[in-house]
């Protein structure tokens, strides 16, 4: 999943080899790792700075030692598809899909547990922004217990136009927020259906809400602002499916 060292990487990277993500330690300068940097700009693929302690639990995750160099890359381990294929691709399977889109899951063990419960109950696939949103690290990937690996998954530098491409092709966007009018019960999934699993303290930003046909919540005691983001995607989805049966 990890590949480090400046030579190593800068390789990978002109060789076309898919990467996820790039961390630098934060204090390396960017006059040493130029081509890095161009690459990844010009193929859009993101480039974080890590403090001194995040870096040095990426080093241990990574098992690089003391050859990181101060630059790791999250490479690519699991099927990954266009926004385009991934709708086409799942109306091929049923004619009522169920595609799982995360707006602001910043966890890879939530991003795990999602996964888990997209391919558990029959869901067809997983669409991740490139920013603001978890990667799939290893944490993500023993997490999902290989369903990330199963599954279809596109990554969207605009989720909001990934979701206007899945409404040309005839999908319902179904978002979830604590202030909806829908109960999660509600008959709803009759349809191609792209389900918005936003974060748990936020929910959905206001440009995807804006985008939802419909918005759905899950009662629950007034006590707790909201559940878990991967609880709330678990519970959602076993309801579709049981709607299904």
């Amino acid at each position: 999943m990890y590949i480090f060292g400046r030579r190593t990487i800068a390789d990978a990277l002109r060789s076309g080899r898919s990467i996820e993500k790039i961390f630098i330690a934060y204090g390396v300068k960017e006059d040493s790792i130029t081509d890095i940097l161009r690459i990844a700009r010009s193929e859009k693929i993101p480039v974080v700075t890590a403090d001194k302690t995040k870096f040095k639990q990426l080093e241990e995750e990574a098992q690089a030692g003391t050859f990181s160099q101060g630059v790791i890359a999250l490479t690519v381990n699991y099927k990954q598809v266009s926004d385009v294929e991934l709708f086409q691709e799942a109306l091929t399977v049923t004619p009522h899909p169920v595609i799982v889109a995360l707006d602001g899951i910043n966890d890879p063990h939530n991003l795990g547990a999602i996964a888990r419960s997209i391919v558990c109950s029959n869901a067809h696939g997983l669409l991740l922004p490139t920013h603001n949103a978890a990667p799939i690290t290893s944490a993500a990937m023993k997490t999902s217990a290989g369903a990330l690996e199963m599954l279809s998954i596109a990554k969207t530098v605009s989720l909001s136009r990934s979701l206007e491409r899945a409404k040309e092709v005839g999908y319902w966007i179904i978002g979830t927020d604590a202030q909806a009018t829908h109960a999660y019960t509600a008959n709803l999934y009759d349809r191609p259906v792209v389900l918005i699993i936003g974060n748990e303290g936020d929910g959905m930003r206001t440009s995807t809400r804006k985008l939802c046909d419909a918005v759905i919540n899950i009662p629950i005691n007034p006590k707790f602002d909201s559940l878990n983001a991967s609880v709330a995607a678990g519970v959602i989805l076993f309801e579709i499916a049981r709607q299904k049966q």
